[in-house]
């Protein structure tokens, strides 16, 4: 069985990002996300330039690896070539690979992006679809959206687009040939696998806190969502 470091170290964003990381923290001074978090690149790389692997575990059943907005301020900076961004990439994947993204909070969000993002590529071939934006889910879209999506129909045909059609334009419907070329994509690249682990820690996890584990939009997805 692979060392984590092991498994690390085969991510090909790992040998891009991970070259010869001297500390200097110029990479969290210039990161957005470490100004308004508890994030912090420069740490995250010492830690893994240390190779302690009881380390590394903690690190990937934490909160901070999910804080990066990967904006790749870090790559811009940095004066030794190293992307902190690319290493917490490499990070997240293995976290997922491992199970150990089920221990943290901003972790157990993936089933809650991997349900709504993930799925609706490839139901719809759209990352965001206005049927899926609804205002229970999504308050903060206010009254203009709720009316909106209640009289999206006469609109959508008044703005000119294809939605709901067969035929060229915005909102189309994607052709089956399509939808079932992304999914040969998610299977080949791996996202298919990935989303399967997803599911699959996060059903173990639902079931330690008793919560109700389907699909959709269960009582576990809101609960990451809601609390």
């Amino acid at each position: 069985m692979p060392t984590l470091y092991e498994q690390l170290e085969r991510d090909v964003r790992y040998q891009e990002g991970m070259k010869a990381c001297m500390n200097c923290g110029v990479c969290t001074a210039i990161c957005p996300a470490a100004e308004v978090s508890d994030y912090d690149p420069r740490r995250i790389l010492n830690i893994v330039q240390e190779r302690d692997e009881a380390a590394l575990e903690t690190l990937l059943k934490s909160d901070e690896i999910w804080r990066c907005g990967e904006c790749l301020s870090c790559k811009t900076r940095c004066p030794r070539g190293n992307t902190p961004c690319y290493v917490i990439q490499a990070l997240r994947a293995l976290s997922i690979e491992t199970g150990f993204f089920i221990e943290s909070e901003q972790g157990r969000k993936q089933l809650a992006i991997k349900r709504t993002v993930g799925d609706h590529i490839l139901q719809y071939g759209y990352c965001v679809y206005i049927d899926e934006v609804d205002n229970e889910t999504y308050p903060e879209q206010g009254p203009v959206w709720k009316w909106l999506r209640e009289n999206r129909d006469s609109v959508m045909k008044r703005l000119g687009t294809s939605y709901h059609q067969n035929k060229a334009g915005t909102l189309r419907n994607t052709t089956r040939e399509s939808l079932d070329d992304l999914k040969k994509i998610f299977d080949e690249t791996g996202g298919t696998s990935r989303f399967e682990k997803i599911e699959k820690f996060s059903a173990e996890k639902a079931r330690e806190m008793n919560k109700e584990f389907s699909k959709g939009k269960d009582e576990y997805w809101n609960f990451l969502y809601n609390e």
